[in-house]
This record gives structure tokens, C-alpha cells and sequence, in this order.
């Protein structure tokens, strides 16, 4: 891609003070001590925490186009305890106390990221306002009293979540139709491109180098090929996320999903005052098919959801990343939400893709005899949860785990391979159609979806 077309990825990349022209090359053949590939939140989270802990060690990130090209410059700018594998799930691994330690550690992840990014000096628009989830209709609120419920089975309180009427709603943010929710004070509001390219800088000061434009042709036990030159390393980190299944003898290792995001024109302050969110608290609705939106330190409403086809053979392309009928949908969306924005002019339209498990179970792991190590498969919730990523990579690495990161669930897991095509197409696509129908059965009826309880509970969540 040429340089002058990144700034037109998303508005996040729209919206930086800074040049975008790309870093150099890899010039040739190197040895280095570990070799990243993928300069987006997890690479380069796992880049910071080995710099910090060993400035010794010789690191390079290598990347196909420019830091934060994918995902993480890309994202609703949620930076949440969200994890996508539930509890009851986490603990038939390992026990209830690792699922209840890991959802621990993630909630404290989250100021962490502030912090790092304060002491970084990474001006990320970090607001640590909560999420608000809201119930439209009595199937969501159902739902939502489960949640609750389930929380507080294994161990979190109202600290943690806690339930909303109509009117505690109302207060947070003016959602149309609103007759409850579920609030949590464990999610920032960020602009997503400036954090991950905030933490390029950081680990170049730190002796990291960073090389863009750099594919990464081949990967093997101990050495990186591109077409530039081999990188001979003796730890190598993938670190592809949605991109995973471009890498050479891993297209069914997670299947890249496309999730679109639109931006509203910055609305005026009497608009504001109708709508709230007067503490950037992320929002969504309890619906299947997920929706989520944050108010930008700019004064816009960022606003995303699923609903892209999953394409055939997992592939990816910037194609994928505009789709008018879905862009379409999510204004709608955000209006039906938000009437006060019926009149305001929408100025950005985008998308990307991210990686998604065949379990929905993401992981992190690294294999001491081949080197090789991974991270990822975080379905759209990977803020914070990459940044617990790459520490745990770099303890692994460094073989220096004084926290115990090793002992999570997700260490140390391999999920089952996505079935062959057509298979995987079928059944991705049929996920996605299963999740939009429950939405509009659960409307029409006020009763939660049976068929989305049995898809959730037939994949162990």
C-alpha cells in the first residue's frame, strides 16, 4: 500500500498528528535473540515487556505494512476485562480458581494499559469510564439478570457488575427504549492507532527495531524468511491475529472475521447534552450479534458491529474492509439508539478483520524446544487482553514468571483447526445468520433465543 493511503484505514489513522511513512526494510540476513512478527498490540506489547525486563536482548518486530496497519489501529477503542471464553469454560481447564484469577489479572490489565501509556508518554485518549450494556427489550434484560447472576457465582460483586434500571440508564446515556442494563467500571475508552503506534515509539527507545513493509514469506523453528532476507532468531513470536491465516500452513488455524465501524461528523455540545456519555462510558446493547460505540475525545460517536461475511478460504482483503450494506446497517443502528443523531453527517466508514478460535478460546504459548511462540484468537477483545498477552509471551521467553502468568487457562493451549472448506465457510457465515435471526426473534417475541443458547453451549461456553 502506498504510504499516502494508510491515513485512510480508518479514522483513527485519519486522526494522528504524525507522519505515516513507512519504517525501513529489513536491509538483509540478521541474527537477533527474538523476532516478532506482527507490529500490532500483542507483538509489540511482547517487544515492550522483554525490553524492560532485559535491554540486553536483541529484538526485532518485522511487519507486511506499517505499525498498526490491522486490528489494533483499527478497533471500537475498548479497552475492557472482556474475554470471549466463559468461566464455566476457563475452569474445566484449569480449575475455578484459574477462571476466576484470569478474569482477575484482565481487570486489573486494564488501568495498567493506562498507566504504561501515561508513563510512556503515549496520549491515547485513555478514559477509564466503564461499559454500559443496555436491554431494549425484556429478552436482553433476561439475559442480562443471568449475566448478573453468573458474575456473582463465581465470586463478583457490584464492584464488578452491577444492574441498571431504566432510569440509572438513562443517566450514563439517553438509549432510546431503554428498560435496564448492566454497567462495569472495567473498560477504557482509547483511541486505539494512537496507542499502538505510542508503543512503536516506546520500544524503539528501548533498543527494539522495527521494520515495515517486511512480510514475513515463511516461518520456521528459529528463523524467519521475507523476501528482503532471513531473520535467524531464537524465539520467534506470531503475532498475526486476524491475519493468522495468511501465514504458511495456518489458514484453518483461526478464521479471520470482519467486523465494520462507522464515525459520526463532531456533534455540537446541545447534542452531547441529550445524549450523555458524559464519561466516555463504551456502549452497546445486549443483542447477539454484537454492536459496541464509544464518544471520541473529539467529540464524535465511533460505532461498530459484526455482520460481514466471513469469505470464502479465509481470505483477507482491503475489499472486505468497506461493505455498504453493513455501514448502512450500522448507522441505522446507531439512530434507532441515539434519534438525536438523525440529521448529523456521518464522515468515515472501515473495517478489518480479527481472529477467531474454533472454540472462541483464545491463547498464549510458546514452545521452548522449537521457539516458536503465539498469541491471539481474541474475537474482538483484545485491547487489554493482548497486552496480558505480551507480558505473558515475554515471561515465557525470558523464562521469569514471578507472577505465575504460565499457570493461566489460556498458557499453553492449542484449539482445534477450523474445518476444511467449504465446511468453515458454512458454518462461520451460518453463525453470523444464526445471530441476526435470534436479535430478531428475541424483538418480536421479548423471549431469550433457544437456538443462540444451544450454539453457545453445543461450543462449551
Amino acid at each position: 500500500m502506498p504510504p499516502s493511503e494508510y491515513r485512510s484505514l480508518s479514522l483513527w489513522h485519519d486522526t494522528l498528528d504524525e507522519d505515516l511513512t513507512p519504517r525501513p526494510t529489513l536491509p538483509g540476513d540478521t541474527d537477533v535473540d527474538v523476532a516478532v512478527i506482527g507490529a500490532g498490540y500483542t507483538g509489540l506489547w511482547t517487544a515492550y515487556h522483554l525490553a524492560v525486563a532485559d535491554p540486553s536482548l536483541r529484538v526485532v518486530v518485522i511487519d507486511k505494512e506499517i505499525a498498526g496497519y490491522g486490528a489494533s489501529g483499527r478497533n471500537g477503542g475498548w479497552c475492557s476485562a472482556l474475554f470471549p471464553t466463559s468461566l464455566r469454560r476457563m475452569a474445566v481447564d484449569r480449575g475455578r480458581e484459574g477462571a476466576v484469577r484470569l478474569q482477575r489479572v484482565l481487570i486489573e490489565t486494564v488501568p495498567e494499559v493506562g498507566r504504561v501509556a501515561a508513563a510512556e508518554g503515549i496520549d491515547c485518549h485513555f478514559d477509564q469510564g466503564g461499559s454500559l450494556s443496555v436491554a431494549r427489550n425484556p429478552a436482553q434484560l433476561e439475559r442480562i439478570r443471568t449475566q448478573l447472576a453468573d458474575h456473582a457465582a463465581w465470586g463478583f460483586g457490584a464492584d464488578d457488575h452491577r444492574l441498571l434500571g431504566a432510569t440509572e440508564v438513562q443517566q450514563i446515556a439517553a438509549v432510546d427504549g431503554a428498560i435496564g442494563g448492566l454497567w462495569t467500571p472495567h473498560c477504557a475508552a482509547i483511541h486505539p492507532a494512537r496507542l499502538v503506534r505510542g508503543l512503536a515509539r516506546a520500544v524503539e527507545r528501548r533498543g527494539v527495531t522495527i521494520h515495515e513493509q517486511t512480510a514475513a514469506t515463511d516461518v520456521h523453528s528459529r528463523h524467519v524468511v521475507t523476501r528482503h532476507g532471513t531473520i535467524r532468531a531464537e524465539h520467534i513470536v506470531l503475532a498475526t491475529e486476524g491475519y493468522t491465516a495468511t501465514v504458511a500452513g495456518r489458514r484453518r488455524s483461526l478464521a479471520p472475521v470482519y467486523s465494520l465501524m462507522t464515525a459520526t461528523e463532531p456533534l455540537p455540545d446541545e447534542v452531547w447534552d441529550q445524549i450523555g456519555l458524559r464519561d466516555r462510558a463504551t456502549f452497546a446493547d445486549n443483542r447477539h450479534l454484537v454492536i459496541y460505540g464509544q464518544r471520541t475525545r473529539d467529540g464524535r460517536i465511533a460505532f461498530g458491529g459484526r455482520g460481514a461475511p466471513y469469505h470464502y478460504a479465509s481470505k483477507v482483503s482491503p475489499a472486505y474492509e468497506r461493505d455498504e450494506r453493513v455501514h448502512a446497517t450500522l448507522r441505522r443502528v446507531l439512530v434507532d439508539l441515539f434519534p438525536v443523531l438523525r440529521d448529523v453527517r456521518f464522515t468515515h466508514s472501515w473495517g478489518g478483520n480479527l481472529g477467531v478460535p474454533r472454540d472462541w478460546y483464545p491463547a498464549v504459548r510458546h514452545d521452548r524446544r522449537t521457539g516458536l511462540a503465539f498469541a491471539g484468537g481474541y474475537v474482538g477483545d483484545g485491547v487489554a487482553t493482548s497486552a496480558l498477552a505480551g507480558r505473558t509471551l515475554a515471561a515465557m521467553i525470558r523464562d521469569d514468571d514471578p507472577a505465575d502468568l504460565a499457570s493461566l487457562p489460556w498458557a499453553g493451549r492449542t484449539s482445534r483447526p477450523w474445518e476444511p472448506e467449504p465446511l468453515r465457510w458454512l458454518g462461520v457465515n451460518a453463525v453470523t445468520a444464526l445471530m441476526g435471526a435470534a436479535d430478531r426473534s428475541e424483538r418480536r417475541s421479548g423471549r431469550p433465543s433457544k437456538a443462540a443458547a444451544a450454539f453457545w453451549s453445543a461450543i462449551g461456553q
